[in-house]
C-alpha cells in the first residue's frame, strides 16, 4: 500500500449566521437547488447530533451548521431564491461570474 503525502484539509464547523457573505455566496452556488435536500447530519466530538451542510474549498472543507427548518427559513427570506427554492438564474449568473476564479467550485450549468 502506497501511502501518499497529501496534506490535509483543515475541517471547522461554523453556523450559517457566521459565515462570510463570499461562502454564503458560494454555498448557494453548489447548492443552487436549495439546502434542504442535501443537508447531513452526525454527531460531534461530544456525542451531539449535528445537521450540517459541507462545502469545501481549496484550503478548508466547512460544515455549515443549520437544521432543515432553518434552511427553508434562510431560503424564504433569502431574494436570491425562487418560490421552488432554486437559486434564481440572473443570481447564479452574478455569482458565477463573480467566483469563476474558484476552480473549487465545481458548478453545473445546466
Amino acid at each position: 500500500m502506497n501511502k501518499t503525502n497529501t496534506p490535509t484539509k483543515k475541517r471547522t464547523i461554523v453556523d450559517y449566521h457566521k459565515l462570510p457573505m463570499e461562502l454564503k455566496e458560494q454555498l448557494k452556488l453548489v447548492y443552487s437547488d436549495g439546502f434542504h435536500d442535501d443537508l447531513i447530519t452526525y454527531k460531534d466530538s461530544m456525542g451531539h447530533r449535528v445537521t450540517a451542510l459541507r462545502l469545501e474549498t481549496e484550503q478548508i472543507i466547512y460544515m455549515v451548521r443549520m437544521s432543515k427548518e432553518l434552511a427553508y427559513q434562510i431560503m424564504d427570506e433569502d431574494e436570491d431564491f425562487d418560490d421552488e427554492y432554486r437559486l434564481k438564474t440572473t443570481k447564479k449568473e452574478h455569482y458565477m461570474d463573480k467566483h469563476a476564479d474558484n476552480d473549487y467550485l465545481l458548478i453545473d450549468d445546466e
